[in-house]
């Protein structure tokens, strides 16, 4: 970090620039550096903490979009602790659980709207979701910022931070120091997240004071095959959603191009730019939000 730094984080919901990138924040600043960041969603789906704190059962479109006013004003004084000025939020307003949907459903305005922050502050650092990150959101998000930045000229360096089930310590080399003031900083713009720490408190505390660790996100990185070998009985509810450069095509299972080669793994036929991010789901509804699957990064040229 150096006062040459321009630290573009990228953020899903609120907390997650807390529990992510709360220290490099502060290292940035403290370097003479500048920051930005790209909240994504308020936070508006997320019925459980609501339900407990609101002492309701049935939460309607008012009662969601409080939600999300209240986790707004949580992120603002986050920032406030961590000393990052309010001008430095860009907040996009999409819905929180609907990331993919976005991707899926209209990539060109999505990218648009990253590459629009991207313009204006022209980052030399990009910080944001890991692509294996099990929440929904934060895969979509990885896929989205690593698609805007495509053809970008020059690149900005682009590290990968982890928050949910990505525990592969050996795959995040990177990691900072922090001073003892730093860290007691960043618990305390956490707890600013109320809404988010009256159930997952625990959880949450354990992550911020754990060690901020990011991933080197390299170009090409990816394997030519396709990472899973569906079993038979589910193919013809699975779909395959493949999103890259050229644009973004969600097949089901059983008509998406793809060939069984030698030994049981799966190739797309299709040819695309790099980089391809594919994405094995199921339509089914399901309480559990997390992704089974998820999203990977393969080469297919």
């Amino acid at each position: 970090m150096s006062a040459q730094t321009r630290l573009l984080v990228v953020a899903p919901h609120p907390d997650d620039e807390t529990l992510g990138c709360g220290l490099l924040l502060q290292q940035v600043l403290a370097a003479g550096g500048e920051v930005r960041i790209i909240l994504m969603t308020d936070g508006d789906n997320n019925p459980w903490p609501q339900r407990y704190l609101e002492r309701r059962l049935v939460i309607d479109e008012v009662a969601r979009k409080r939600w999300g006013t209240r986790r707004r004003d949580e992120v603002m004084h986050a920032l406030e602790q961590l000393s990052v000025p309010a001008a430095a939020l860009h907040p996009l307003g999409w819905h929180d659980m609907e990331v993919t949907d976005r991707l899926r459903d209209d990539l060109d305005g999505s990218i648009a709207a990253i590459r629009s922050v991207l313009e204006a502050f022209r980052p030399n650092l990009v910080c944001g979701p890991a692509l294996r990150d099990s929440h929904p959101d934060h895969g979509a998000a990885h896929v989205l910022c690593r698609l805007a930045l495509a053809g970008m000229e020059p690149a900005p360096a682009l590290l990968a931070y982890p928050v949910h089930g990505t525990s592969d310590v050996l795959a995040y080399r990177l990691s900072t120091g922090a001073t003892s003031e730093q860290r007691e900083r960043k618990l305390q713009a956490l707890a600013e997240h109320r809404s988010q720490m009256a159930l997952s408190g625990r959880r949450m505390h354990r992550l911020a004071l754990s060690p901020e660790r990011y991933m080197q996100v390299d170009a090409g990185a990816g394997d030519a095959r396709l990472p899973w070998r569906p079993p038979a009985a589910l193919r013809r509810w699975l779909r395959l959603l493949v999103a890259s450069p050229a644009g973004v095509r969600d097949w089901p299972w059983l008509e998406a191009p793809v060939v069984c080669e030698a030994g049981g793994a799966f190739r797309l036929q299709v040819p695309e730019a790099s980089p391809v991010f594919v994405k094995l789901h199921l339509d089914w509804p399901s309480p559990w939000i997390f992704d089974h699957w998820g999203w990977w990064e393969i080469e297919t040229q």
